[in-house]
């Protein structure tokens, strides 16, 4: 489970971000990260009693957790390291171009959620078109009230068209849905709920509130 003791890691991290620190706290990272991948393990049986998508992909955890180096090439930022670590499940593995749940890990700006963030145009094309056929479905899934009671934001968009998408009507009443970039929930987390030993299945049941989202989008895809 996460505990004090990855929080912290991950802060010092912050405070400390070079390759000689890390080399020389490498087994706190590997315990941070071992926390964390215990999390996913839990998460993944969870999941998969409700998800068959997620119980048919056979996820490794792993595979489902970011690698913590940091792609320096284009950046003006050259620190090696995120100071987070970054979940994503989902159906074929967080390679494959599916909707899946996150978990974000970082001090006192941890946050949970699922969807799909700022997709390919072909990929946000087709989810444009499943709500566009099945809106009354749409309207369904984002005002349903576990998703609510977990999200209580409901639907956020990574990015906003200002003019409808081209080919729909500015008068389509779905329109504002469709100047979406990408379909996501989320939460933010304080410290205490991430390190309460019950965090993983009081998570799940979050995730299990965005899964019509999910396979809504899945589906389109």
């Amino acid at each position: 489970m996460i505990t004090t003791a990855t929080l912290q890691f991950l802060s010092n991290l912050k405070a400390n971000n070079t390759k000689a620190w890390f080399d020389e706290h490498k087994k706190e990272y590997q315990k941070a990260q071992g926390d964390v991948l215990d999390t996913v393990v839990k998460l993944l049986a969870r999941l998969s009693s409700f998800d068959e998508d997620i119980a048919s992909s056979y996820l490794e955890p792993k595979a489902c957790v970011m690698r913590i180096n940091r792609d320096i090439r284009f950046s003006k930022d050259k620190t090696p390291y995120k100071t987070n670590f970054f979940a994503f499940i989902n159906k074929g593995g967080r390679k494959s171009s599916y909707a899946g749940y996150y978990l974000h890990v970082e001090p006192g700006a941890s946050f949970v959620g699922g969807g799909i963030y700022m997709p390919e145009p072909s990929i946000l094309d087709s989810i444009r078109r499943e709500i566009d056929g099945s809106f009354k479905e749409w309207q369904s899934i984002v005002h349903d009230k576990e998703l609510l009671h977990s999200f209580p934001e409901s639907i956020k968009p990574s990015g906003k068209l200002v003019r409808p998408p081209k080919g729909y009507d500015p008068d389509n009443p779905a329109i504002e849905y469709l100047k979406f970039k990408g379909y996501y929930t989320q939460r933010f987390l304080g410290d205490d709920k991430l390190t309460d030993p019950g965090f993983a299945a009081s998570l799940a049941e979050d995730f299990r509130s965005v899964k019509p989202l999910i396979d809504f989008i899945n589906r389109a895809l």
